[in-house]
């Protein structure tokens, strides 16, 4: 058995610590080698603070939820909204008056006033003589605040043109994601241990695409070497959730549209990689991510529901008031869409593998959310896979023992919560089933899956985030055409992703795969994982 994984392992808090070291180190240069003006750090400071944040422009006083005309300045707020409207308020429709002022807020809402008087005039509206000499006054009093201010707006104009002038594209962002991932399972396989420790990685390159600022083409470049872990262990259990292996050639993996109609609808269209998960609600915000969520394939999401038959179709959100979402799709193997062949296997768009269902999502008070899911699948004998590849290889396609290749429907009914609760823990819960049928044959099987995840956020550092979760891959516990598990698999994982700064994250973290292949004989199967995650 491989020793280099425990050594990485035990050499980890050293690598942590260095680079938190040689990160302050270089933080503290910086700040030693820059001096700021002390008037544009204030400018800086009260810029960044939560007063300057969100603002909306007040039209009318009694906009204001905590002004009432007893107070002493309301006929002054009332005033300055009706003559000039150049006073703004906090999102929650609020003015906050009892707090504190300093010279620069006041400099900034006065730049503000002189602004819009600026525009009255230029449109020939009146201004009052004696508005004018206060002003006058006021900017005398105000003038290094306002040619301060004067000069950030200069600067800012002018990086703003820079970018511009230099920018990609006008309707492209680049966003990258690369992972290095160091790996091994340990438990015997035949009485030997059958993977050595790996080095591995995957690249991401998101081109996402905006043509009117609500809407995105996305369109995704893909390359790794992450290995499947179950052509080793022979269980699709101990796979691990960012798995993908190309050879690092690059390949595109991704490329649909989102686009929203209204403000209640949101469309999806795509011909490769829109997938169940980028339609409905995976409830489990913390795990999802294949890049910074779960390690395992299961824990990311039910792999009954939101896994299957996928990559080319539609797909569409509708929101009911705020607390009410239905979603619905059609989608189809990507092979078999693009494959217009009617003279050899079932292909194109209706004719090959294909999912559609709908996904009720309710949130009957704030940070606490429920989706239904039904999900009804078409499968093709030759891939069949009603688990998603998480679990054993009878509960993936039940009928091939007795019936061999042969085309399986399925309906697939699934439910999951989530619960935000006390500002840092987030719990999460799914459960669901599927009722399969041999086509043209009188047999049918059931499956059945639970998962359970606890998250606690920000323990150690702001962004840190602890998370255990479990729960029982697809088990077939019914099978009229074959075989059944003889034992009912169980997976457990903990984690603690440690962001490092905005763009790296270090997620150490194990899974350990009881009954492999639902087959209590199978040896337990642990997995480590140091998965460094970098994004820009």
């Amino acid at each position: 058995m491989s020793k280099l994984f425990w050594r990485a392992i035990k050499a980890l808090p050293v690598i942590v610590a260095g680079s938190l070291v040689a990160a302050n180190a270089s933080f503290a240069q910086s700040l030693n080698e820059t001096k700021v003006d002390s008037t544009l750090q204030q400018i800086n400071r009260y810029q960044d603070s939560g007063s300057n944040r969100s603002m909306s422009q007040v039209t009318n006083v009694n906009q204001l939820r905590d002004v009432s005309p007893s107070d002493w300045a309301y006929e002054a707020l009332r005033s300055l909204v009706d003559r000039y409207g150049c006073i703004v308020g906090y999102p929650n429709q609020t003015y906050r008056g009892n707090r504190a002022l300093s010279r620069y807020e006041f400099a900034a809402g006065l730049n503000s006033c002189l602004n819009q008087i600026e525009r009255l005039i230029a449109s020939s509206e009146a201004i009052l003589r004696e508005d004018i000499d206060t002003l006058n006054r006021l900017i005398q009093e105000f003038e290094a605040e306002l040619a301060t201010l004067g000069g950030r707006v200069d600067n800012l104009e002018s990086r703003t043109a820079f970018l511009e002038d230099h920018q990609f594209s006008t309707t492209t962002k680049l966003k990258g994601e690369v992972i290095f991932a160091l790996a091994d399972t340990f438990g015997d396989v035949n009485d030997e241990d059958p993977t050595e420790t790996t080095f591995s990685d995957r690249v991401r390159l998101n081109f996402d695409s905006s043509f009117y600022g609500k809407d995105r083409l996305r369109t995704r470049l893909q390359a790794g070497n992450v290995a499947n872990f179950s052509d080793f262990t022979g269980a699709d259990s101990t796979r691990l959730g960012y798995d993908f292996d190309n050879g690092n050639d690059i390949e595109l993996t991704d490329l649909h549209y989102r686009f929203p109609i209204g403000d209640s609808f949101r469309g999806y269209v795509g011909t490769t990689g829109l997938d169940i998960d980028d339609v409905f609600e995976v409830s489990n915000p913390i795990l999802e991510s294949s890049g910074t969520g779960a390690l395992s394939r299961f824990s990311r999401r039910d792999p009954i529901t939101l896994r299957g038959a996928e990559g080319a179709g539609v797909g569409a959100n509708y929101k009911i008031g705020d607390k009410v979402t239905v979603s619905a799709l059609y989608l189809a193997e990507t092979s078999d869409a693009s494959d217009p062949d009617s003279d050899g296997d079932e292909n194109g768009l209706f004719d090959g593998s294909f999912s559609t269902g709908a996904q009720v999502v309710v949130e009957p008070f704030e940070s606490f959310e429920v989706a239904l899911t039904y999900v009804y699948e078409y499968q093709e004998g030759d891939d069949v896979n009603l688990t998603g590849s998480t679990s054993s290889d009878l509960a993936k396609n039940p009928f091939e023992p007795t019936f061999g290749e042969i085309d399986t429907r399925a309906h697939q009914v699934g439910l999951g919560v989530t619960w935000e609760f006390a500002e840092r823990f987030v719990l999460g819960a799914s459960g669901s089933g599927s009722f399969a049928r041999a086509v043209d044959e009188d047999n049918d099987a059931i499956l059945y899956t639970t998962s359970l995840n606890f998250s606690v956020l920000d323990l150690g550092k702001e962004g840190a985030v602890l998370s255990l979760a479990g729960g029982i891959p697809p088990r077939l516990v019914k099978n009229e055409g074959g075989l059944e598990d003889e034992d009912t698999t169980f997976l457990i994982e903990a984690l603690y992703k440690f962001p490092i700064n905005d763009n790296i994250l270090i997620t150490p973290g194990a899974f350990v795969v009881i009954n492999p292949d639902g087959n209590s004989d199978n040896d337990t199967q642990f997995i480590g994982v140091i998965r460094t995650t970098f994004k820009f």
